[in-house]
């Protein structure tokens, strides 16, 4: 497993956090598993950096007092719960009105995943040489890729790429993803959580060819140095869990 976080070339500070966390306990680890969180903060200097950590920390915090007979439950409540918190923090803080979060959080029980998400930063599953998004981006250009009025490879480079239509805190309801069932894993595969930072100047397939080639902590340094290489305009998160 690795999990690392860049500010970029461009940008000042970093929105972005990230989190991850397993019980000491083994009766306890097989109950709830591992847990990873990427966070992609907006709304200004503070405001996105409050939010993303607060998603983080609210997030790793209610998924640990559980008694994790559930996971995907605890899940869906921790983050409508980080919702909550995001929006109470911002009402409290006038100058930071209007900040949020995109999120995505898993948890690996097992050989099983589950998982919660809200925005555009991105889970990947790499297996057997092939690359799978399996959260759909809550942005204006991906409902323009969902209803084929533009293809993949032109979203990439489509002015309106960043206008979200989910995030936590941002409005009263919240919009999220999870999935019906768990997900079944395999030894060798891998797991990708990673922010627009990433996945905007690094493609799916470079993602697939670095998981491929190196091993966690090499892969996620790669990735950044890539984007980083290709102007890194954006805070770059990433994290990478590999099934043995």
């Amino acid at each position: 497993m690795s999990g690392r976080s860049d500010i970029g070339c461009l940008r000042e500070n970093n929105e972005d956090a990230f989190g991850y966390w397993e019980p000491e306990e083994d009766q306890e680890f097989a109950r709830k598993g591992r847990l990873a969180i990427v966070a992609d903060g907006m709304g200004g200097y503070e405001g996105g950096q409050e939010a993303s950590h607060l998603a983080v920390d609210t997030i790793i915090s209610l998924y640990r007092e559980r008694n994790g007979g559930n996971p995907q439950a605890t899940l869906n409540e921790a983050i409508q719960t980080a919702h909550e918190r995001v929006r109470e923090y911002g009402f409290a803080h006038p100058n930071l009105r209007g900040m949020g979060t995109t999120c995505t959080a898993l948890a690996l029980v097992g050989h099983t995943l589950h998982f919660v998400h809200v925005g555009d930063t991105r889970l990947y599953l790499v297996r057997s040489g092939r690359i799978t998004q399996l959260t759909r981006d809550h942005s204006y250009v991906g409902r323009l890729v969902e209803s084929g009025v533009i293809s993949r490879e032109e979203a990439e480079k489509h002015p309106q790429r960043n206008i979200l239509t989910a995030a936590l805190g941002t409005s009263a309801d919240l919009i999220m993803d999870a999935p019906g069932r768990p997900e079944p894993l395999e030894a060798k595969d891998v797991l990708v959580i990673c922010s627009d930072g990433l996945w905007g100047q690094v493609h799916d397939g470079e993602i697939l060819k670095t998981v491929e080639d190196n091993d966690p902590e090499a892969a996620s340094q790669e990735l950044i140095n890539l984007a980083r290489e290709r102007g890194g305009p954006d805070n770059i998160t990433v994290q990478i869990l590999r099934l043995n």
